[in-house]
């Protein structure tokens, strides 16, 4: 089938955002479950006005509460350094802590803790943890955003019902089909991993994907390495090399993803993905 690569490339997508990608609400609750019974006894502190006295008789009683304080600050460690004109503290909010009740109070008194507590409209602290939670996990959105495409082409692998493996070796690959691979890993001097192995009754596939929101050199080798790998792998008898990519990036590198789509018959995008793309493959 004759492809026209502008009409292909005026497909790629300038994000890849999913709906899971903003905020991971299950990680949030997690978290915050972790504190919850200790965030409910600070609750008390709420509205007091003898805070400190309330606060050390909390701790008294429940010395564990010391370990949530940390994020009532949105910070996750058991470990904040502060210092001012009296001197830098490392404080310390592991369950076996040797800090007292004095240090601690003086802890909340400057950050402003104590005050907040007093004085804000807060009612619950652990509805204000699942907020300052939220607000933490925004931080993980690279992290999650790495993961996508890979994601995303994985969905649509399940979708057509073949068998699957994820980030598989080449070495793999051999052994479990008794195939031969070594014009790709250079008569077995280089090990490859995919990011997935698809097995019909009368192919392997082995799949590599990525997307790229941003231009640079890295794009023009990726293409490269890309087209070596296509051609390589016309030597190996039962297996396709598949790449799955997109992303606006593409537009700064068109010339050399231009070259590896003219001698790549699997080459595909999320458009691609949408039409059908794997089911008509793995027939």
């Amino acid at each position: 089938m004759n492809r026209n690569f502008n009409q292909w490339l005026s497909t790629f997508r300038s994000s890849i955002n999913s709906y899971k990608y903003y905020v991971d609400f299950e990680k949030v609750k997690e978290n915050a479950d972790k504190v919850k019974v200790e965030l409910n006894m600070l609750n008390a502190l709420v509205g007091e006005q003898n805070i400190e006295q309330a606060f050390e008789s909390i701790v008294a009683k429940y010395p564990t509460v010391i370990q949530c304080l940390p994020i009532l600050l949105a910070v996750r460690k058991n470990q904040i350094y502060c210092q001012d004109e009296n001197g830098a503290v490392n404080y310390t909010f592991a369950k076996n802590e040797t800090m007292t009740v004095e240090q601690y109070k003086y802890f909340l008194r400057e950050t402003g803790l104590f005050k907040m507590l007093q004085t804000s409209d807060i009612k619950n602290l652990y509805d204000y943890c699942i907020g300052v939670e939220v607000g933490l996990d925004s931080n993980a959105r690279k992290n999650r955003g790495g993961h996508q495409m890979e994601d995303l082409l994985e969905r649509y692998i399940k979708k057509t019902g073949a068998q699957y493996f994820k980030e598989m070796k080449l070495s793999e690959i051999e052994k479990k089909w008794d195939v031969d691979l070594s014009a790709i890993s250079a008569e077995g001097k280089t090990e490859k991993r995919w990011d997935f192995v698809v097995k019909t009754s009368k192919q392997i596939y082995v799949f590599e994907t990525n997307f790229y929101t941003g231009g640079g050199s890295k794009l023009n080798e990726t293409a490269r390495s890309y087209k070596m790998i296509a051609e390589e792998s016309k030597h190996c008898e039962g297996v396709t090399f598949v790449w799955v990519t997109d992303g606006k990036g593409w537009v700064s590198a068109r010339n050399n993803l231009n070259e590896t789509f003219n001698v790549m018959d699997n080459l595909y995008n999320i458009t691609d993905l949408e039409n059908g793309v794997l089911e008509k493959l793995f027939r």
